[in-house]
Parts: C-alpha cells; structure tokens; sequence
C-alpha cells in the first residue's frame, strides 16, 4: 500500500498537527506501509529563516519519507507550486492521499490536484470546520469555500475527524461525505519518577499553542483565584505562537503584571528533552480551550500518567470524565478555579486519577491501534475504488 501524508509543514514549532502526521506515518511504516510526506521547508511564520533541509528529494525519516518544498511566495500561507507540480506528476504512483489542513492553499491545491488525477484522497480539517473556528474572518473562509473547500470535500473519500464530536458538529458546505473517526496517537508513556517530597509545591503545567481558543483568559485569573485562596503552587506556561506572536506577548505581559507572577516559569516552545522533564515533573495539567477538535497535549500528559484539567470544548471530555482521568470544567473562572483548587487539595485523588488517565491513553489513543484502523479505513477506501 502506497500512501501519501500532505501537510503545509511538519516543522515542530507548528505543534500537534506537524506531531500527528509523523507519529502516524511512522506507525504505518512499522506496519508495511510505504508513506511519503509532501510538505514545505516552512519553519515558522514570522521571519525564521526556513528548514534547512534537501528541496525535492527523498529523505529518509523513521520508516517513511519525507519530500520538502520550497515554500513561497508567501510563508505565512506556506504555499508551495513545486509541492503541487510534483503531486500531478507523480499522484499515479499512490494508492491514497491523506490530506492535512482546510482552507490551507497548499492543502486545497492538494485535493485539487489529487481529484484530477483520480488519486482517491481523505480530508482532516483539523478542527476548521467547527462553526466557532468558522467564524474566525468569516467573509473570506465563505468565499474560499465557495471556490475550493466545497468541492473539495464533495469529492473526498472521507473527511477524518478525530472525535464523534467534532464530526456532528462540523460544517459540510451542503455536500455529504462518508465520516472516518480516528483518533490521535501518542508515543509510549515516559518514565515518572515518584516524588519523594510530600510538601512539594504542586506544578500545574499548560503546554499548547497560546491562542485565544486555549482559554487562557479564563485560566491566568482562575489561578490568580486559587493563589487568593491560599493554595500555592508552581505554573509552567510551556508554547508559542509563531503566527500570532503579538497574542503571545499579550499573555506573557498579563502573567507578569499578575499575582501568579512569581508562581509561574514561561518556557516558550518546548520539544524533546524539555518537554519530556515537564511531562516528568507536572502534578496536573490543564487545558481549558474554548474548543478542540481532539487535544494531542491533553492525550500526550494523560499518557505521562498526569491528571487533566480540561474544559468541554476539548472533544475527548466524555471519555476522560468516564474513565476519571481529571476533572472536566463546563463552566467559567470560578468553577476552574473550583476544580483546580479540589486537585491541589488532594495528591491521593490526583495520583488515582493519574493511574486512570495512563490507562486510558494508553489503551485507546496507542499509535500501533491507531494504524491498524487507518490502514483498515485504506483498504476500504480501495476496495470501494474498484468497485466504482
């Protein structure tokens, strides 16, 4: 099985959905597959010079592919006509393409070019069909919808949400199109050490892009609540923004003019090593986004064994309020600050719920379960080609 994996970047610092498209294609290249990645050399929207990395030519990443185009004219699009040159070229040579990104021009030429060829292809919105997302410069996503996306999605094989969710509530443009529901993976659990300090300072840690939609207007003052109420405790603010670096100054300024101020430690982008110390040292993690299509952060911290403080705008909440993985807010400030303040007060709670969320990571949002679906969802997807 042939597959291609289209995505405007996997640079890092674009987070979750450049993290997703190499975990799976890794997962499926330990399966059989044959996987190659089209994507640009974007490293960053705000002047970073761009990846340094071969332009049209394969590289070999972890079981799969990677081609890397120039992107240009304009990064902040990471639009690339040498990725779409070659995609017409070449789009015999594949059986599937799974296609990374809505209202991306890259992406849209994509499908595009991929439905002109006859290379069956699925669609994964990433969480822009939300009518909440939809709202973000409305006039423009209608017309963009209008003259690409409409057709796009009608002539996909699948739209891949990753949650039930998210698919009922997404947009559709007035076409009808087959739902693939799969959900993210996450690498195997790191290593947490046990605390020996009982009195230690509980470390409440957000990492994610910083982004009006991740709720933070709502967590910086509920914190400054719990702290009021006489409930200390350490804040790391762990990511960035690289397409809106003026929101990041914003909220980086309000934590220093805040109460929390000398509770808090901002990291910026964290990847790696770094990362993987926060995942070690956090006693909670909290996500309270106004909506979510999945959560990649909120999966990532749960495998780590960390209780989760999310609100009912992150789609997995059902699941996690099931298995008693966290604590789940369906509410403003003073109800966060209720529940962050209910998981300070007990570490036996937190370290029960912890054990939960572990298990639940680890049996539902594994990449190998994960590729296996995918690969079953291929199949299908071929096998309904020959018959058309």
């Amino acid at each position: 099985m042939r597959i291609l994996q289209i995505i405007p970047s996997i640079a890092l610092v674009y987070g979750g959905p450049s993290q997703m498209v190499r975990g799976l294609s890794a997962a499926l290249a330990t399966q059989g597959v044959s996987v190659t990645i089209l994507t640009t050399d974007s490293n960053g929207d705000t002047g970073q010079p761009p990846l340094e990395v071969p332009l049209n030519q394969p590289v070999s990443e972890d079981g799969y592919t990677v081609r890397y185009f120039r992107c240009s004219p304009f990064r902040r699009y990471k639009f690339s006509l040498s990725l779409l040159n070659w995609l017409w070229y070449h789009a015999h040579e594949f059986d599937v393409a799974h296609i990374h990104a809505l209202f991306s021009p890259v992406c849209s030429g994509a499908a595009t070019v991929a439905r002109m060829r006859q290379l069956p292809y699925i669609l994964r919105p990433l969480g822009t069909l939300d009518p909440a997302d939809l709202q973000k410069k409305k006039q423009l996503k209608q017309i963009y919808a209008t003259l690409l996306e409409r057709s796009n999605i009608a002539g996909a094989s699948a739209l891949h949400f990753t949650s039930e969710p998210e698919a009922k509530i997404s947009e559709r443009f007035g076409v009808t199109t087959r739902d693939l529901v799969i959900p993210l993976g996450v690498n195997p659990p790191v290593h947490r050490e046990e605390k020996t300090e009982p009195n230690h300072r509980p470390v409440i840690l957000f990492m994610s892009r910083i982004e009006p939609k991740k709720g933070l207007n709502l967590l910086i003052p509920a914190l400054e609540g719990v702290l009021a109420a006489g409930h200390q405790f350490q804040f790391i603010l762990a990511g960035s923004n690289p397409q809106d670096p003026a929101y990041e100054s914003q909220i980086q300024t309000q934590i220093q003019q805040s109460a929390i101020a000398d509770y808090t430690t901002i990291t910026g982008f964290v990847t790696g090593e770094q990362k993987a110390r926060l995942l070690q040292t956090a006693d909670l993690f909290v996500l309270p986004s106004y909506y979510e299509n999945f959560g990649i952060a909120v999966a990532e911290a749960m495998v780590a064994g960390i209780p989760v403080m999310i609100s009912d705008g992150v789609q997995i909440w059902e699941q996690i309020k099931r298995a008693e993985a966290g604590w789940v807010s369906t509410g403003g400030v003073d109800e966060i600050t209720a529940l962050i303040t209910s998981a300070l007060q007990n570490r036996q709670e937190r370290e029960r719920r912890g054990q939960n969320a572990r298990k639940l990571a680890t049996e539902h949002y594994s990449w190998d379960a994960i590729a296996t679906t995918t690969i079953q969802a291929y199949q299908q997807i071929l096998d309904q080609k020959k018959v058309d």
